[in-house]
């Protein structure tokens, strides 16, 4: 969304669902789902989309709650486009999810900012931290940096590895900045999106 974001408003297209359960390594088969009903998306990079919040159960399974949303960040011309999601039934992984009404929901600057996974090209944390550090340098948002633990998915025939980041100390300009852009890639995966967060100690937490 790098290019895009600068000259665009971005912003949170949220869609009800209604399911059961996903699969543990949802993130692959949700976006492959998304993009039988979205033809689009797949050659769409720009898009993000937020990991769903839900409880596991002990197979690590998502246990969608009854009011389970669907979280896309994108370009706001691109809402119509979206929205033809509505009323659709995606397969994911087997498990059956329905798609309800779309809503926009604006990005609120905040000082401290949270990514739950953001890729990384090393498994060595500070050589993680230095290239993070670099592309906030690129970018002109300059911040503090916490990294959480190393985590790993399964994405189809790869496995994709990263950290947990959270940024301190933003401007207003700089905050928003980063939430249009992200950081790093497989932003379809749930990566490199990043979200006000008001406590350092989720950063640990993975």
């Amino acid at each position: 969304m790098d290019g895009q974001a600068e000259h665009a408003t971005v912003v949170d297209v949220l869609f009800a669902i209604e399911g059961t359960v996903l699969p543990k390594d949802h993130r692959f088969v949700l976006l492959g789902a998304l993009a039988r009903g979205l033809p689009w998306l797949a050659a769409d990079a720009a898009v993000g989309i937020h990991p769903i919040k839900a409880a596991r159960d002990d197979d690590g399974r998502l246990l969608l709650p009854r009011r389970a949303r669907l979280v896309m960040r994108m370009p706001e011309s691109q809402f119509a486009a979206a929205a033809a999601l509505t009323g659709q039934a995606l397969d994911v992984g087997g498990w059956p999810l329905r798609v309800g009404a779309a809503s926009v929901r604006a990005l609120i600057p905040h000082g401290t900012l949270y990514a739950y996974f953001v890729t990384a090209e090393s498994d060595d944390e500070q050589v993680f931290l230095q290239h993070a550090g670099a592309r906030l340098a690129e970018l002109g948002t300059p911040c503090k940096l916490v990294c959480g633990k190393r985590q790993v998915f399964a994405a189809g025939p790869r496995q994709v590895a990263g950290y947990s980041l959270m940024l301190h100390d933003l401007s207003r300009e700089h905050s928003l900045r980063l939430q249009q852009v992200g950081l790093g890639r497989d932003r379809g995966l749930g990566c490199g999106i990043f979200v006000p967060h008001r406590s350092a100690a989720a950063v640990g937490s993975g």
